[in-house]
């Protein structure tokens, strides 16, 4: 059974909640970039405040920096983890495989949730977000396939990608996740 996972798939395929699902399940450390930064803040660490700083102007946060915070909670963790969000394009997958080669920790597998564009669309227009209009998603599909084609080949290089049709009820899509885990 993998233990060291990432899980990848387009906005609106359910990562997020496919994620937490799993690591509750087989009782993973959950890291989704988003919440260790909240965390990191939070907590008023060094890395905290770093990216409450870069935040704060509107930038985003560093390659370097999200590694770090990364490597802050992988170094002392000695089970399983899920990644939910990072790496985001190649130099990050390439940079973040270094960091977990030095950690002794390579990822296992790689979820690759798949979901048609028309399925996405609905699901996005459907969340009433004030910046999701069909434009807008679209383009957010078309920046995460130029960005992530690339990763995908990356990982497909390694033997590490499972694809899993992401269309359905939670549970069902859930199950799926499971089965390519094998």
């Amino acid at each position: 059974m993998s233990k060291r996972l990432l899980f990848l798939g387009p906005p609106g395929a359910g990562k997020g909640t496919q994620a937490q699902l799993l690591a509750a399940e087989r009782d993973l450390l959950h890291l989704s970039t988003g919440e260790l930064l909240r965390a990191e803040v939070q907590a008023g660490t060094a890395l905290g405040a770093e990216a409450q700083a870069v935040m704060a102007r509107g930038e985003l946060v560093s390659d370097a920096l999200v590694l770090a915070i990364v490597r802050d909670r992988l170094i002392s963790h000695d089970g399983g983890w899920l990644l939910d969000g990072f790496p985001r394009n190649l130099a990050q997958a390439e940079a973040l495989s270094e960091l977990l080669e030095e950690l002794n920790q390579p990822i296992e597998c790689v979820v690759l949730l798949q979901l048609d564009d028309g399925i996405l669309l609905q699901r996005l227009l459907s969340r009433g977000r004030d910046d999701d209009n069909e434009a807008v998603i679209r383009n957010r599909l078309e920046v995460y396939r130029e960005q992530t084609a690339p990763l995908i080949a990356f990982y497909r290089q390694l033997g590490l990608i499972r694809e899993v049709e992401a269309e359905g009820a939670v549970e069902t899509v859930a199950q799926r996740v499971v089965d390519g885990l094998g």
